[in-house]
C-alpha cells in the first residue's frame, strides 16, 4: 500500500462496480470533501468493471482518473489505498480478502457475503488486517440517516428505558409485475437470497444498531410469488415479440420474508421484507418501544423522527414530530439550513466521511465486518427456519383436534 504521509494525506480509492451502487458510491467519494473537513483527501484513482466502455462512461461522469477491467489489477496498484466493493454478493469474499491481504482498506456493500462461511472468511481477514492498521467496513448506509442516528442517541442516553419491542418493515413493489425481467438480484448464485438479504439485511443491522443488542433466535417464512420471469436480451430488452412470448427463466430467491425474533436483551422483534408491497417504493420502517419511550421512523419521510416520551404527564404525552435538520443533529450541520432536508444519497456521503476519519485516526470503522457477519448469521437462521417444516404449526380446522 502506498504510504499516506503527512505531506500527501491522500487516500487513493479504487472501486469495483459502476451500476446502481457504484454510482451512489462514486457520488459520495466525490461529494464528501466538499461539505466535510476530512483528514485525508479521497483521490478517485480507478473504477473497475468488466465492460470497459460502460465503466469508462461512468468514470468520466464522476471524475475517476482511470478504468480497469479486472479487479486483481486494481488491488495490485500501488497508488490505491482502499478498495470499494459494489458488486454482487457472490464476488465479495474473493475481492475483499485479496484486498485486505494486499494491505488495502476495504469498504464492502451489504450484505457482507452470500453465506455465513464466506462472511466468516471476510471477518477473519479483516481482524488480521486491523492488527496491521488496515481496516474494513460494511456499507449499511441507513445507519447514517440523521434521524436514525438521532434515534440511536436517544436509546443510548436512556430516553427509551428498557427496550421491549422492535417492529421493522422494508416495503418495496418493484417486482409486483410478473413480467419484470430477471436480473442478478433474482439469482441465488449471485445474490445469495432475495428480499431477505437485499433489504432484510438493512432491517437487521438497523435493529442491532438502534438497540445495541443482537438477535439471538428467529422463526421465519419465505415466499416466492412469481417463480419465472422474462429473460432480458441484448442491452436489457426482452426477447420475442413481447413479455407473453419472451423466454422465461427461474427465480431462485425469495420475493418476501417475514420473521419474529428474540434479542439477547430479552426484547421481541417482528420483521418483514418484501418486494411485493404494492404502492410502497422504499418504505423502510422501524419502531422501537421501551419502558420510558418509543421512536418511529419511515425512510419515505427520512428527515422526520417520531419520539414518544412516556415520562411526560398523560395529559400532554404523545408522539413528537422531530424534523432532523438542525445543526446539532448528526451530520446535518454540514449541509443546509434547518428544514432543508437531505435525500437518499447523503447516507453514502456520511459513510465516506466516517470511514475516512476512522482510517486517519487508526480506529476500526463501524459497522465492521464482524457486524456484517452478525447480520449474516441472522439471515442464515431465518432461511433455516423457513425450510424447517417441523417449526411450522398448522392451524387446526373445524372438527379437528387442536
Amino acid at each position: 500500500m502506498s504510504p499516506m504521509t503527512e505531506t500527501s494525506r491522500e487516500l487513493g480509492v479504487g472501486q469495483v462496480g459502476y451500476a446502481f451502487m457504484g454510482a451512489a458510491h462514486s457520488q459520495a467519494w466525490r461529494t464528501a470533501p466538499s461539505f466535510f473537513d476530512l483528514p485525508l483527501a479521497p483521490r478517485l484513482r480507478a473504477l473497475c468493471g468488466r465492460d470497459a466502455a460502460a465503466a469508462g462512461a461512468v468514470a468520466d461522469r464522476f471524475g475517476w482518473e482511470s478504468v480497469e477491467t479486472d479487479w486483481r489489477s486494481l488491488v495490485a496498484r500501488d497508488d490505491i489505498d482502499l478498495i470499494d466493493i459494489c458488486t454482487p454478493g457472490s464476488t465479495h469474499v474473493e475481492i475483499a480478502v485479496a484486498a485486505l491481504r494486499a494491505g488495502k482498506h476495504v469498504l464492502c456493500e451489504k450484505p457482507l457475503a452470500n453465506t455465513v462461511e464466506e462472511a466468516e472468511q471476510m471477518a477473519d481477514a479483516a481482524a488480521e488486517a486491523s492488527a496491521r492498521g488496515v481496516y474494513a467496513m460494511v456499507g449499511f448506509t441507513y445507519r447514517r440517516t440523521p434521524a436514525l442516528s438521532l434515534a440511536r442517541q436517544l436509546v443510548t442516553d436512556g430516553r427509551l428505558g428498557t427496550i421491549r419491542h422492535v417492529r421493522a418493515q422494508y416495503l418495496q413493489d418493484w417486482l409486483v409485475d410478473p413480467d419484470t425481467p430477471l436480473s442478478w438480484r433474482l439469482d441465488k448464485a449471485q445474490a445469495g437470497s432475495g428480499a431477505l438479504g437485499d433489504i432484510g439485511a438493512h432491517l437487521v443491522d438497523a435493529a442491532h444498531f438502534l438497540t445495541g443488542s443482537t438477535i439471538s433466535s428467529v422463526s421465519g417464512v419465505l415466499q416466492t410469488f412469481v417463480d419465472t420471469r422474462p429473460v432480458a436480451g441484448e442491452h436489457g430488452t426482452l426477447g420475442g415479440s413481447g413479455s407473453a412470448d419472451a423466454e422465461r427463466g427461474p427465480v431462485t430467491v425469495d420475493d418476501a420474508a417475514a420473521f419474529t425474533a428474540r434479542f439477547d436483551n430479552g426484547a421481541l422483534g417482528v420483521f418483514e421484507a418484501t418486494r411485493f408491497a404494492t404502492g410502497r417504493k422504499n418504505a423502510m420502517r422501524l419502531e422501537v418501544s421501551g419502558s420510558d419511550g418509543a421512536i418511529a421512523f419511515d425512510f419515505e419521510e427520512m428527515n422526520l423522527l417520531q419520539f414518544y416520551d412516556a415520562t411526560e404527564p398523560a395529559e400532554t404525552a404523545g408522539f413528537r414530530r422531530i424534523v432532523v435538520t438542525e445543526p446539532t443533529h448528526p451530520y446535518a450541520g454540514a449541509w443546509w439550513p434547518p428544514g432543508h432536508g437531505l435525500g437518499y444519497e447523503h447516507g453514502f456521503t456520511h459513510q465516506v466521511v466516517d470511514l475516512v476519519r476512522a482510517i486517519a485516526a487508526g480506529e476500526q470503522p463501524s459497522p465492521s465486518f464482524a457486524d456484517g457477519l452478525a447480520v449474516q448469521r441472522v439471515l442464515a437462521a431465518v432461511e433455516a427456519s423457513a425450510l424447517d417444516d417441523s417449526r411450522q404449526h398448522r392451524v387446526s380446522q373445524q372438527g379437528e383436534a387442536p
